[in-house]
């Protein structure tokens, strides 16, 4: 059965973990967030699992209450936001069946192959090597730091300038940076990697500018290694209504490359390993709403959820007024 560690922040502001296992959940003597409880496990050469048994059991919580409540925060944070790196990668999921004949029967029908068909072909060849980074290196793409992480519940805005604001349902995996430089996957959380899908349709090679954004994770960090086949629902609800809603599928079966081939190409550089840091990497989805022709409001609220996270992830559509960017000369 799937453990789930979970942050909470009470009302009085003070922190605590809570571990999950089906559906009972208990708060964790001793720990006051995920980061440190993570670091512990790593000086003790424990597994994460470990330290909280260890830790004994603490007091029940009902994990509906206290995430309607708002008191379920995001599954990862750093007091210094700087030092917190959120990337991902993209092409990275086969998508349906029927999809993927499609797209092999139009790529041999033209010669000519888009950046992006060919990366995802390579991918689709080269993305599950046997060892090692040899496999086919992936798209990547940096999102942003610490300051553009959402919690469960929080707003996604968009910035004023923003020409959409569409959601990419997926895992993200979280890691932390072991004193020696040894990454750690200390779990992986459901996530929208929230994109700005327009700009990057008038131009992939402004793919950088649209995914400058908010990104949420949900309040689960499920431990261990993740099923190779999660399948969940993504919707859009706009007032009481549900907008648009598709079933969406992540890990290993369902994508073209490895968590080990994604994760060795973007811990092979030095500056990605100084220890301490938190990475958030978002793996990559195959399911928008933006493809289906949906336009998104201020206002509209994304869901996502997925077995076996038992929570789902909920966050509403907001814009960020203007701000002034000018540059001034000293």
């Amino acid at each position: 059965m799937a453990s789930r560690l979970m942050q909470h922040c009470g009302i009085d502001g003070k922190r605590a973990v809570i571990a999950a296992q089906g559906d009972q959940a208990r708060f964790v003597p001793g720990f006051d967030g995920i980061r440190t409880l993570a670091a512990y496990a790593i000086a003790q050469a424990q597994t994460l699992e470990a330290v909280v048994a260890a830790a004994g059991p603490g007091r029940a919580v009902d994990l509906m209450t206290e995430l309607a409540d708002g008191r379920l925060i995001a599954p990862i944070d750093h007091e210094d936001g700087a030092r917190l790196w959120m990337t991902g990668t993209g092409l990275t999921h086969l998508g349906s069946a029927e999809g993927r004949d499609k797209m092999h029967r139009d790529v041999a029908a033209s010669e000519a192959k888009t950046d992006s068909m060919r990366m995802f072909l390579e991918g689709v060849e080269g993305g599950k090597p046997d060892v090692g980074f040899s496999g086919q290196q992936p798209e990547w793409f940096y999102k942003g730091d610490g300051s553009q992480l959402v919690g469960p519940g929080q707003p996604l805005v968009m910035p004023a300038f923003a020409r959409d604001g569409g959601e990419e349902p997926e895992l993200a995996g979280i890691y932390l940076i072991g004193p020696d430089g040894t990454p750690f996957r200390i779990g992986v959380c459901l996530a929208n990697e929230f994109s700005d899908h327009v700009t990057e349709r008038h131009n992939y090679l402004w793919l950088a500018h649209s995914k400058l954004r908010n990104a949420a994770l949900g309040a689960e960090l499920l431990v261990g290694s993740p099923p190779a086949d999660i399948r969940g629902t993504s919707r859009i609800i706009r007032g009481d209504q549900t907008l648009w809603e598709k079933p969406f599928l992540s890990g290993e079966d369902n994508m073209s490359h490895s968590l080990a081939n994604l994760e060795a190409h973007h811990f092979k550089y030095d500056l990605f390993r100084r220890p301490g840091d938190v990475h958030v990497h978002f793996y990559g989805t195959a399911t928008l709403s933006f493809t289906d022709g949906v336009r998104t409001e201020e206002g509209d609220v994304f869901e996502i959820e997925a077995a076996p996270f038992a929570l789902p992830l909920r966050n509403p559509l907001a814009r960020a007024g203007v701000t002034d960017a000018k540059v001034r000369v000293l």
